[in-house]
């Protein structure tokens, strides 16, 4: 078949998930902390689209915009001591083009409506956009004046 999927880009760009990447990821959603829980559930019905655990190379980041390339990291106490970790899958991530951004668990648990709010701001940056839910094209427009009455006097 020849088409742009049978070109030698698009093969080496499509990259097989191996089963226990999958399956961990699977895990790590069902076993969400609450801090990921409560932004998750404040993120999900906003555009940019977020996914929880994705797998990207042989990481799993905790938040993500597919579209933005942004990965949000939310770290608890167990990262106080995996600094050169963190700091070689933020260089990893970083490298192949995404943006990460890392929030204490203590944080988001604090202001949750506040972490969501900057994590879409940063969507949005990302995007080139000014806000992450524009006002529609008409809204916000000064009405024009009618060149004629409505009803003759």
């Amino acid at each position: 078949w020849v088409g742009e999927r049978s070109s030698p880009l698009y093969l080496s760009a499509m990259h097989r998930i191996p089963p226990e990447m999958t399956e961990r990821a699977r895990q790590l959603r069902r076993e969400a902390t609450p801090a990921e829980r409560q932004l998750w559930r404040l993120l999900s019905s906003y555009r940019p689209r977020f996914t929880r655990q994705l797998v990207v190379g042989n990481y799993i980041v905790d938040l993500a915009c597919r579209e933005a390339k942004l990965a949000v990291e939310l770290d608890g106490s167990q990262h106080l001591d995996q600094h050169a970790y963190d700091g070689k899958r933020t260089a990893y991530l970083e490298n192949i083009g995404w943006r990460v951004i890392r929030l204490w668990n203590s944080e988001v648990l604090a202001n949750p409506r506040g972490a969501a709010e900057f994590l879409l701001a940063q969507a949005a940056e990302c995007l080139g956009s000014t806000h992450p839910q524009p006002l529609p094209s008409r809204e916000g427009r000064m009405r024009r004046r009618r060149s004629r009455p409505l009803s003759p006097r």
